[in-house]
């Protein structure tokens, strides 16, 4: 890892909890700026989950483009089943200032586009245990990070060393506009992919747990291509959503006009 001098004399100098702080954000903003390609296109499966295991499924098309340095525009269609046909979402998601990102819904049964304001980004998504938040990136600056140690994930296709980080919010804005007010986070050591998250919801004493149970590098990108959400209060699970992708496209070119009002209300 990069450590600039400073830092690694504070291994000798400085007191351990300080550089565990250091290390951490390091690792964080290298996970950040990791390489998750220009643009992307793919089929998308979300599978609800109740806490009786009854399942709905619903499909979708997913597009998302980095318009530039600080500013990526993703566009979600619904396909199936009817009851959500035809419903779209839209999302400005930036980076790097103090700007709030821009969500939008259209529901086709009313033929009107509803603007997600930010005192609403930490509900459910669809009836999933995904939240409107959980659909941007967050700001590395809304938390302060910290180190837990180092662990090995068992996995079918072979273990995971991640490193386990606390992420905290740096204040009450970002834990109502999130929902969480505390999340601990598990970055893999091979390729800085965040593999398996805790986070720690501020209604009803409730965890959720994401786990990313596949992933694959597709023309050099690694990209997640099914994960879990799991909402749990103590040990009774309430519900869980898989996210399944496929037909994955990287760098494809996307009109801009794909990240428009007019487009999501428009349908495919």
């Amino acid at each position: 890892m990069n450590i600039r001098p400073l830092v690694a004399l504070g291994i000798f100098l400085g007191s351990p909890a300080a550089f565990a702080v250091d290390q951490a954000r390091s690792i964080m903003d290298k996970a950040d700026a990791r390489d998750d390609g220009a643009s992307m296109v793919s089929t998308m499966q979300m599978t609800l989950i109740d806490k009786n295991n009854k399942q709905r499924i619903r499909q979708m098309r997913m597009f998302s483009k980095d318009i530039d340095a600080n500013t990526e525009h993703k566009t979600i269609f619904f396909l199936s089943p009817s009851d959500v046909k035809n419903t779209a979402f839209l999302t400005y998601d930036y980076s790097g200032d103090d700007k709030d990102d821009d969500q939008w819904m259209y529901l086709p049964a009313l033929k009107k586009t509803k603007r997600i304001p930010a005192s609403d980004k930490d509900a459910a998504f669809m009836g999933s245990d995904f939240s409107y938040s959980d659909m941007t990136d967050n700001e590395l600056d809304d938390y302060s990070y910290k180190l837990l140690g180092e662990s090995t994930i068992k996995r079918a296709q072979g273990d995971e060393k991640v490193w386990k980080i606390e992420a905290l919010p740096v204040n009450q804005a970002v834990i109502d506009e999130t929902g969480y007010t505390k999340s601990v986070l598990y970055v893999r050591q091979d390729n800085y992919v965040l593999t398996r998250a805790k986070f720690y919801l501020k209604k009803a004493s409730r965890i959720k747990y994401m786990d990313v149970q596949a992933i694959e590098k597709i023309d050099g990108i690694w990209v997640a291509m099914q994960t879990k959400m799991t909402t749990k209060q103590g040990k009774q699970t309430l519900h869980k959503t898989i996210l399944t992708n496929s037909s994955v496209e990287i760098n494809k070119a996307i009109d801009d006009d794909m990240f428009t009002i007019r487009t999501i209300e428009k349908g495919l």
